[in-house]
C-alpha cells in the first residue's frame, strides 16, 4: 500500500474512533481540532465515510458514527466469541465462577460471550447480550481503566446484581478492541482469582493479536 494511502486510512480510522467515544456528535471544525488535521483533509475523509455509510450527519450538521459500522460490528462479534470461548471455559472451570467477555459499545458494556462452570452447585446466570453502564460492575470499570492505560484487575460487589461479586481485567494490546474478561459469583473469591483473570485476558489478547 502506498504511503499516502496508508496515511489516509490511518486518519480515517482515527476519525471513526473519535466519533465512537460516546461523547456525542461533532462538527467538522471540532474534528479538525481534535485530530490535529486541516479542515480540507477532514472534509475529504468525511466525504468518503459519509458516502460509505460509516458516518452520518444529523439535522444540526453534527457528525456521528453511521449505521454502516453496525455491519462490521455484527461480523466481528461471532469471531470474538469463537476466540473467547476456550479461554472463558478454562477460566470458569479453574475459578468455579461464571466467566464472561464484555466489549464497549458507547457508554455501555455488552456481554458477547459467557461460560458457566460445570462442577459448581450454584453459579450466577449471566446472559449473552446483556448490557450495563461502563461505570457499574467490574467488567465495565476494567474497560474504563483500559482507556486510562491501566491493565490490572478490578473488583466489584453487588453493583449489577445483589450479592454478586465480580473480578475483571482489561484486554490490553489491541487498539481496535475495548474489552474485558471477568468472572462473577455469589461466593467468595480467593486472592488468586484476580491474577488468574489477568492471565485469561492476556491469553485472549494473544489469540486475537
Amino acid at each position: 500500500m502506498a504511503a499516502e494511502s496508508a496515511q489516509t486510512l490511518e486518519r480515517g480510522l482515527r476519525l471513526l474512533r473519535l466519533l465512537a467515544d460516546g461523547k456525542g456528535g461533532r462538527t467538522p471544525t471540532e474534528l479538525s481540532a481534535e485530530l490535529g488535521l486541516s479542515r480540507p483533509v477532514v472534509y475529504r475523509l468525511l466525504t468518503t465515510l459519509l458516502a460509505e455509510g460509516f458516518v452520518r450527519r444529523d439535522s444540526e450538521g453534527r457528525l456521528h458514527l453511521g449505521f454502516g459500522v453496525l455491519v462490521l460490528a455484527q461480523a466481528v462479534q461471532p469471531l470474538l466469541r469463537a476466540a473467547a470461548l476456550p479461554v472463558l471455559r478454562r477460566l470458569a472451570e479453574d475459578v468455579g465462577a461464571t466467566a464472561h467477555l464484555t466489549v464497549a459499545e458507547g457508554g455501555e458494556g455488552l456481554a458477547v460471550a459467557v461460560m458457566e462452570p460445570s462442577w459448581t452447585d450454584m453459579h450466577v446466570a449471566y446472559r449473552e447480550g446483556s448490557r450495563h453502564p461502563l461505570a457499574k460492575g467490574a467488567a465495565g470499570r476494567a474497560i474504563l481503566a483500559l482507556r486510562e492505560g491501566r491493565g490490572d484487575y478490578l473488583l466489584s460487589e453487588g453493583q449489577l446484581q445483589e450479592g454478586a461479586r465480580g473480578v475483571a481485567a482489561p484486554v490490553v494490546g489491541l487498539p481496535w478492541l475495548e474489552a474485558s474478561v471477568g468472572v462473577v459469583t455469589f461466593g467468595t473469591l480467593a486472592e488468586s482469582v484476580g491474577p488468574r483473570v489477568v492471565k485469561a485476558a492476556a491469553e485472549l489478547a494473544s489469540a486475537l493479536g
